[in-house]
């Protein structure tokens, strides 16, 4: 049996149990040791502002249509930062006892097929806590960097931190996303990394991971144009990652940028944008804004930029920064059993998370 995790309605969370099926020839089991929660896109379906619960996604035409909503309650197998100990395997792909990173949703077991289901084995060198970011949310960061470096050189990248090399960055936004995306951005060489947040706690955690912080409301981009020169009439970022879902961010993101300059967009706008302004600055500054979803990498580098080598670029990563990001990142560590009233709370603002994970054994993680 596996313990999953359901929304069963706006503000309604439960656990259900579901048999599990057989163990297929050439698949394995895995029981979950981690499991990250978004708090951005899971709340999504507990406050129920998801667009997918309204209308429908039409795959084909890439648009969403009025119709029968694309997702209905109850809403079962959210969740995309799985770790498992494989503890039944019928393939030589994997061995019992080894520690993957998947995207399975929240529950306790799972079934996997080699040949349907994407893991990566985590190397034993690396905090099993942080697995959670190897197979889906480390790559959306990084595909972030990756499509920066595709607006610099096209389909001529090199490295992932090519678009990032001698720049001057900023990061909007210093939730999960945008903390592991100027870690990637000073990891890679960007010349200076500069993150802006409307909360103190949250830019006191990206100055200790060692990028340099600006309030929101504080006008950050007077500041930075005056700071960053490139010549005449030419001030601004040279690339800016817009991480939070809001419309008031996206409309600062475009103030930061110098003259030309590249947006990346990892955000997710459930109420749409219509504070975004586009008379000002990105009409008059000539803006680009580009959306770096994961469900694709810049067009001309799939060959070579596959979801693998991405999950390798995040292990890089965590290897390099694994104690700060173990210390001052996961801020929950919640036994499964609590996630029910966990989200509720979160959704409901009863309660502020940076990175919650749950795990079985709470004590033995230090929560």
């Amino acid at each position: 049996m596996s313990t999953i995790l359901s929304i069963e309605g706006p503000g309604q969370v439960t656990l259900v149990e579901e048999k599990l099926p057989g163990i297929p020839e050439g698949g394995f089991m895995v029981a979950t040791t981690h499991s990250g929660v978004s708090a951005g896109t899971e709340l999504t379906y507990v406050k129920g502002t998801n667009p997918a619960l309204t209308s429908t996604w039409d795959h084909a035409l890439g648009l969403f249509t009025e119709g029968t909503p694309s997702v209905e309650y109850p809403v079962r197998g959210i969740g995309y930062m799985q770790v498992g100990l494989v503890v039944e395997t019928r393939t030589r792909a994997v061995r019992e006892g080894a520690l993957v990173a998947m995207c399975y949703g929240h529950r306790t077991a799972y079934v996997a097929d080699p040949m349907e289901d994407r893991f990566v084995e985590l190397p034993d060198d690396l905090d099993p806590l942080l697995g959670i970011y190897v197979a889906h949310m480390g790559p959306i960061c990084a595909n972030g960097l990756l499509h920066a470096a595709h607006d610099l050189h096209g389909p001529a990248v090199q490295q992932l931190g090519d678009g990032v090399r001698g720049r001057r960055v900023v990061v909007v936004g210093a939730g999960v996303v945008g903390l592991l995306t100027a870690c990637f951005a000073r990891s890679c060489g960007a010349a200076d990394v500069v993150v802006v947040d409307e909360t103190p706690a949250r830019l006191a955690v990206a100055d200790t991971l060692g990028s340099h912080v600006m309030a929101a409301d504080d006008d950050p981009a007077v500041t930075l144009k005056r700071r960053w020169r490139h010549g005449p009439g030419d001030r601004g970022a040279d690339v800016v990652f817009q991480c939070r879902g809001q419309p008031r961010a996206l409309a600062l993101a475009l103030r930061l940028l110098r003259p030309q300059g590249t947006l990346i967009d990892l955000a997710f706008y459930t109420q749409g944008a219509q504070e975004v302004r586009l008379g000002e600055e990105f009409h008059h500054n000539g803006l680009t804004v580009r959306c770096a979803q994961i469900g694709r990498v810049p067009r001309g580098l799939a060959h070579a930029w596959d979801r693998e080598r991405l999950s390798h670029e995040t292990i890089t990563l965590l290897r390099q920064y694994g104690g700060a990001l173990r210390q001052h990142l996961i801020t929950d560590v919640v036994g499964f059993h609590e996630a029910p009233r966990f989200l509720t709370d979160l959704a409901a603002g009863r309660r502020q998370t940076l990175q919650a994970v749950l795990c079985d054994d709470v004590e033995e993680e230090g929560g």
